[in-house]
């Protein structure tokens, strides 16, 4: 907005600050070029806007407010003569985007000595040339050195998760070579075994009711009950006496495979019904192979499922072929992080998930949440490790007004209230020396704050920490992080 213009006056511009070292000439020049403008209460600009002024005040008071999420925040209120805002940045140039990266306010009737951004950056290119270098040096160079350093906070996390993804595709991958392996193995004696059977002299009667008892018995294999482990113990006690009382030999080791595969006393008592007495023990020896055929299938099958989920949230987790931007759920996202942290969180660390389902898909940028994820869980862990190793990881989704609220709750030591106010600084961090680089937050706040328009904050005390992520419901139009 524009205010009331006055008379521009060197000698008042010239005892600020800002302009005190300037000649008389150069002086002349700026009340020549600029103009003071008198605000009544009420906002002067506001951030996001093209930044055209570059503001100094003269008189009065002044508020600077950044946005979060949706609501406007106070940064700073000041009444010091000579402080500025606005277009601070003019001198980069189309290099950078040439915004309002703060909206102002006056709180009281206030005179500024305002300045064209493009009048702006000529004096400070003409009066100040090395000044101009060395502070595009140090503008550029901040923000390379961001992004060297985010890359390589990146690169760390990437190899955490890859540790952990190797270990847990390790499990499955080893259980399905030693099933395999132990399948050929029974597959052969079963072949062995059917063989024996094949040379008696048995009615085709007879191999008719041993070919139908081994398929019903692959069908109840199927359909095994899980039993608590009083009742498995139980049943193994029944079935080892039942063995033993038909002369089966080994009977205490064949036991607990029938008990697992869901067989009873009732099942063998038709198996004893259905053939001749001589051949009983070779036909038990035969469906004992067929049921850890079937459980050895089982593993296996298993044990694949289980690779074929890490590598899907691994995919998941890393966004391959997937637009940067889209509609994304939240909890997929969650889901696939959680999965892929799970080496690192380990089994002392309980995970509760208290998800609202009904919550819409919102626009995001999935990769980049999944980063967020990763660094407020890796807190977590660490937090709740350094209180003794076992604890309660919370995950948490919500509707919270126009907003969807992600929330990390852990059981850890807590961050002292000290601390709470520079945890997003960058390079701050209370992690242990070698531990933590100090940009995990940092990068989350500007992936939250500046990418997705959201905001992060976070309560805590010992045993009770809270992060907390509020994400819009809807598109708005990305700003530079």
């Amino acid at each position: 907005m524009s205010g009331q213009s006055m008379p521009c006056s060197p000698q008042e511009i010239g005892a600020l600050f800002l302009f005190e070292k300037l000649t008389p000439e150069q002086l002349g020049r700026l009340c020549g070029e600029g103009r003071v403008e008198r605000f009544e209460p009420g906002p002067v600009y506001t951030e996001g806007e093209p930044a055209t002024c570059f503001y100094v005040m003269l008189e009065g008071t002044v508020v600077l407010y950044r946005r979060v999420g949706g609501d406007d925040v106070e940064v700073t209120r000041t009444s010091q003569r000579g402080v500025y805002a606005g277009s601070m940045q003019a001198y980069l140039g189309d290099r950078v985007r040439q915004v309002y990266n703060n909206s102002m306010r006056v709180t009281e009737p206030t005179r500024f000595f305002v300045l064209p951004a493009d009048t702006f950056a000529d004096i400070m290119q003409e009066w100040f040339p090395m000044a101009v270098h060395l502070l595009e040096g140090l503008f550029f160079g901040s923000k390379s050195t961001q992004r060297a350093i985010g890359q390589r906070e990146r690169l760390l996390a990437l190899g955490s998760l890859s540790a952990g993804l190797t270990h847990e595709l390790n499990n499955p991958a080893a259980a399905a070579v030693r099933a395999t392996a132990t399948l050929r193995e029974r597959v052969g004696k079963m072949r062995h075994k059917l063989a024996i059977i094949a040379q008696g002299s048995y009615s085709p009667e007879v191999m008719a009711n041993l070919i139908d008892l081994q398929e019903r018995t692959a069908e109840r294999v199927a359909k095994a009950p899980t039993l608590s482990p009083l009742e498995a113990s139980d049943r193994e006690d029944a079935l080892s006496d039942w063995l033993d009382d038909q002369g089966i030999p080994d009977g205490w080791r064949i036991a607990p495979t029938f008990v697992q595969a869901g067989l009873d006393v009732d099942w063998l008592d038709q198996v004893a019904a259905a053939v001749d007495e001589e051949i009983l023990p070779s036909a038990i020896g035969w469906l004992n192979y067929t049921v850890e055929t079937e459980l050895l299938m089982d593993e296996i099958n298993d044990s694949t499922t289980r690779i074929s989920h890490l590598v899907d949230a691994a995919k998941q987790y890393s966004q391959l072929d997937r637009a940067p931007f889209q509609n994304a759920d939240v909890h997929e996202l969650l889901d696939s992080t959680l999965l892929m942290l799970s080496g690192k969180i380990g089994k002392q660390i309980k995970v509760v998930k208290e998800y609202d389902r009904t919550l819409p898909s919102i626009p995001a940028y999935p990769a980049e949440l999944n980063q967020v994820w990763t660094n407020l869980i890796d807190n977590a862990v660490s937090a709740i490790n350094s209180a003794g190793g076992e604890g309660t990881l919370t995950v948490r989704t919500a509707p919270d007004h126009d907003r969807l609220l992600v929330e990390f709750r852990d059981t850890g030591v807590g961050i002292p209230a000290a601390d709470q106010g520079r945890i997003f600084d960058p390079f701050f961090t209370t992690k242990p020396v070698g531990e933590g680089t100090g940009l995990g937050l940092d990068i989350s706040w500007r992936i939250v704050v500046n990418k997705h328009h959201g905001s992060l904050q976070v309560e805590s005390e010992p045993g009770d920490t809270r992060f907390q992520v509020l994400l819009p419901l809807t598109s708005v139009e990305e700003e530079p992080s």
